[in-house]
């Protein structure tokens, strides 16, 4: 016999969200002057769960016409056969990209829902230890930034307490590796010797030339080098691991589970990156995730980290959850909740759910959709 909590869907509500970035930014294969979250809402029993993604709004269109209609009406508990039901739905849209952010905004709603109607804390009905912190780490140090830009951000990872911060090189897709490696230099100085530096090239070099600037510069101690080449070239990948010194990694652009056991099973990084925001969601970050524990690999979050907390709290082989500029800045606009990190970590709060509350006045007037 059904119980209280066992009540269907009702309302799937999607918005949309443009934020211009407080100054240019851009890595090594890429500018933008704005970041775009789609929203979603889902209603059930009284209670509301919050998802979202970071990406077109076009995203927003194939949860109205391809998913809205898959999840109404099904059980709040439902998710996992529901993300199943989704994916067999989007199967002539075509799942990789756009389509599964648009799986994940509505699937990380749908767990938030879940936990409310459960009137549980979503990382404990995710199986995480109460109160357990989350590691962070800095992440922005643009290559569009200024020294003095890349130095007060330096300064504010300090304070924050974290252990790793991150910045990007391979400025224009690799041509400018004497500016690398003097930003590499400035952010060093700047951090100390206590914090662990990492760099992320985006896909900028090809792998000869990336493991020549890891050697130029084997005296900052880097001890992560993300996306050395780019992550669709497997053996690339696994060649440079195989002759540079930091950790390898890569993984933010997988959408779905047989992405991450390819690069697993290739040998490609030390540690798998996984974004919850684009893989699907929660749902197929717990195989994902899975994937990586049998390959003996651990996992860090990419970016998103207020959509991350719970999940990443759950997940025994987690690293580190990306503490990245962009997304701390809107979340931090956009909700009340755990989204500051202190002492270096993210805490997971005990009420319902993911432990947000958006502030829809104040998100308003960056509406677009």
């Amino acid at each position: 016999m059904a119980v209280a909590t066992d009540v269907p869907v009702t309302e799937v509500e999607t918005r949309t969200y443009t934020v211009p970035t407080d100054a240019p930014e851009g890595d090594g294969t890429l500018a933008w002057d704005s970041t775009t979250m789609v929203l979603v809402r889902l209603t059930g029993g009284g209670h509301t769960g919050i998802g979202w993604t970071y990406g077109p709004p076009a995203a927003a269109d194939v949860i109205r016409g391809e998913l809205a209609d898959v999840v109404r009406g099904r059980s709040c508990l439902d998710v996992q056969s529901g993300y199943h039901a989704m994916v067999a739905a989007v199967r002539n849209a075509g799942r990789p990209g756009l389509v599964s952010m648009a799986i994940a905004a509505v699937d990380t709603a749908w767990w938030d829902l879940r936990a409310r109607v459960l009137g549980l804390p979503l990382h404990r009905l995710l199986g995480a230890e109460a109160g357990a912190p989350v590691p962070v780490y800095g992440s922005g140090g643009f290559t569009t930034y200024d020294d003095r830009q890349l130095v007060r951000q330096c300064e504010e990872w300090g304070r924050l307490g974290v252990s790793y911060a991150k910045i990007k090189i391979g400025e224009s897709w690799g041509a400018n590796t004497a500016r690398d490696l003097a930003r590499m230099r400035l952010a060093r100085q700047t951090l100390g010797e206590d914090v662990e530096l990492f760099v992320d090239a985006n896909g900028a070099f090809a792998p000869k030339q990336a493991v020549r600037l890891a050697a130029a510069a084997e005296d900052l101690r880097l001890t992560w080098f993300e996306e050395p080449v780019t992550s669709d070239d497997l053996d690339g990948l696994r060649w440079v691991r195989e002759h540079v010194g930091p950790d390898v990694t890569a993984g933010e652009y997988g959408y779905d589970l047989t992405y991450f056991e390819r690069m697993c099973a290739a040998g490609a990084v030390d540690c798998l990156q996984v974004d919850v925001s684009r893989c699907g969601g929660i749902t197929e970050w717990q195989r994902i995730t899975a994937v990586a524990a049998a390959h003996h690999l651990p996992v860090s979050a990419h970016c998103a980290p207020a959509l991350h907390l719970a999940v990443a709290a759950a997940t025994p082989h987690l690293r580190h959850v990306e503490y990245f500029h962009d997304h701390v800045r809107i979340e931090s606009m956009f909700f009340d909740g755990p989204v500051t990190a202190t002492d270096g970590a993210l805490h997971p709060g005990d009420g319902p759910g993911n432990g947000l509350s958006f502030r829809e006045s104040d998100a308003e007037k960056f509406r677009v959709g």
